[in-house]
Formats: C-alpha cells, structure tokens, sequence
C-alpha cells in the first residue's frame, strides 16, 4: 500500500474493499481528472463477502484505484461484519490523517437508519471511528506523530432510508468510467454465483441520486454543518442532461 508522505487533497474512507468506489468513485473520478490528490483507506479487508477473500478483494482495490486514480494509503483489519469504535483505531486513523493532511474527508454516514434495510453496522462504526478520529487529529496534546491537522468538512454517504443527501455531485460525465472501476471488483459485482445484478443496483442509485437534483447520474451527501455559498445563483442548474 502507499505510504503517505505528503498532503492530499482529500481522503474518502470506508468500511470494505468496495464501499469507497460504490459511494463516492465518481466523485473521485472528477476529482483526479482536475488534478486534486485524493487517497483511500479502507477498515477491514472484506473477508466475509460472499465473494472472494482477503487477497483478492486487495488486488481488486489496487485495480479500481489505478481505474479511479486515487492512491491506497491503507487497508486495515479490524474484522469485516465485526468493525467497532475503539479508541487505538481513532488514533490510527488519526495519525493517517495527519500525516496526508487532507482539506475534506468522505466516510460513511455515522447513524444506523429506520425501517427495513437498516445501514450494515461496519459503515456506521466506519463513520463514527472517522469524526473520532477527525477530532482527535486536530488536538496539540494527543500523543500521535506529526503536526495537529484541521480537517475542513466531513460529508456522508451510504445514506440509510430516512437520510436524503443535502447536495449531489454530478457524475454524469465520469460513469463509464465509474462502472469500469466497479467492475474492477469482480468478486463481488461480476460474480456468477450471484444471482443480483449488482451494477444494474448501482446504476439505479446513482440515477436516483442524480433525478432528486436534476442530472443523469450522481452520487449524494449528506453534510452536517451547513455548506457555505459564494454565489447563490450557482445553485440553479439548468435541465441540461
């Protein structure tokens, strides 16, 4: 994995080898074809997927990230089906974040939702151990390497029902290549054994993120703190899709 040497310009976490690529790989599409430096780190190594195991779904990530163009600075293990909040893990997703100093950090959404798909518990855990984490790195007396690092905005994703995104990124122009770098995770989306159609799925998600804000495919967020805005007239957009 890529060691992290210098400052990012953004971090995108999750809980499983394909959570990042599933819910922000076209954001990160965009971001790498405008020349932003963007790295991934992953909390567990996706062992209890139906499909493939450790080092497969590893292999699966280094080709999605070369697809995407984002650099793997981590994949932990701490238990597919069994992530937890513990404070070791904050400070060693806290030392990652001082150490690549990103300005914002997409992880998943930090609340377990209501009705039947309840969100799976390893994203909340993901996102409760990343705004820990996010807090502690920003701390002078916390006993981790580096300088304290402020981290700007943490936005959400994997949004349980009940939980609509409070902005959408335009995707549109990057699917294609969204898709490739899905498909890079054969194990679990290109698998024969299983009878879902998971890039149809997703394809569907994306679509419906993209209807609620007026484009043909995007990918949704959910940010805490109010977003600010410079020009309110950029937030009409045109039926241009």
């Amino acid at each position: 994995m890529t060691e992290a040497a210098d400052q990012y310009d953004l971090l995108s976490i999750g809980a499983h080898p394909d959570d990042i690529e599933v819910g922000t790989g076209g954001v990160l599409i965009d971001l790498a074809e405008r020349n932003y430096r963007c790295g991934i780190v992953i909390m567990t190594q996706g062992e209890m997927g139906t499909g493939g195991n450790a080092e497969v779904r590893a292999r699966e990530v280094r080709e999605a990230a070369a697809i995407i163009g984002v650099d793997v600075i981590k994949i932990f293990d701490w238990g597919d089906t069994r992530l937890t909040d513990s404070y070791e893990k904050r400070l060693q997703v806290a030392t990652i974040i001082r150490a690549t100093r990103p300005r914002i950090i997409l992880a998943p959404y930090p609340h377990v939702g209501h009705g039947r798909r309840q969100s799976h518990p390893d994203h909340v855990a993901a996102g409760i151990i990343t705004n820990n984490a996010v807090g502690l790195a920003a701390l002078k007396k916390v006993d981790l390497p580096g300088d304290p690092h402020l981290v700007e905005r943490v936005f959400h994703y994997f949004l349980p029902p009940g939980v609509m995104p409070n902005f959408v990124v335009d995707i549109t122009p990057h699917f294609d290549r969204w898709i490739e770098a899905l498909s890079a995770h054969q194990s679990q989306f290109l698998n024969p054994e299983k009878s879902k159609d998971y890039i149809e799925t997703l394809t569907a998600m994306a679509r419906s993120f993209g209807l609620q804000a007026r484009c043909q495919y995007g990918q949704g967020f959910y940010a805490v703190e109010p977003v600010i805005v410079g020009d309110i007239m950029s937030l009409a957009v045109p039926d241009s899709h």
